[in-house]
């Protein structure tokens, strides 16, 4: 199972970037797929999760209505579209997935959104 993040880096307050994950080694289509990200000296917390098959979309409260999440399960990837970025989201960004109780973790994109 292989994880891959990309798309992040600095950008300023109110601007936006499309992160990816890319997955393989596993049924894609199948499972969850969650973004979680991880601030300097905060814990990891859930950003945005999407079932299989166009099953629910969650997000949390922080970011409701500013990031979109998707999943095009013939290409294996699922997309964080963030907009009107605020300095407090300027996070590590991990893609997640779980098979069989087991947590997968891609090495994360960085995101920082500063003037």
């Amino acid at each position: 199972v292989q994880l891959v993040e990309s798309g992040g880096g600095l950008v300023q307050p109110g601007g936006s970037l499309r992160l990816s994950c890319a997955a393989s080694g596993f049924t894609f289509s199948r499972y969850v797929i969650k973004w979680y990200r991880q601030a300097p000296g905060k814990e990891r917390e859930l950003v945005a999760g999407i079932s299989s098959r166009g099953g629910p979309i969650n997000y949390a409260d922080s970011v409701k209505g500013r990031f979109t999440i998707s999943r095009d399960d013939r290409k294996n990837t699922v997309y964080l579209q963030t907009n009107s970025l605020k300095p407090e989201d300027t996070a590590v960004y991990y893609c997640n997935t779980r098979i069989w109780s087991t947590d997968y973790w891609g090495q994360g994109t960085q995101v920082t959104v500063s003037s």
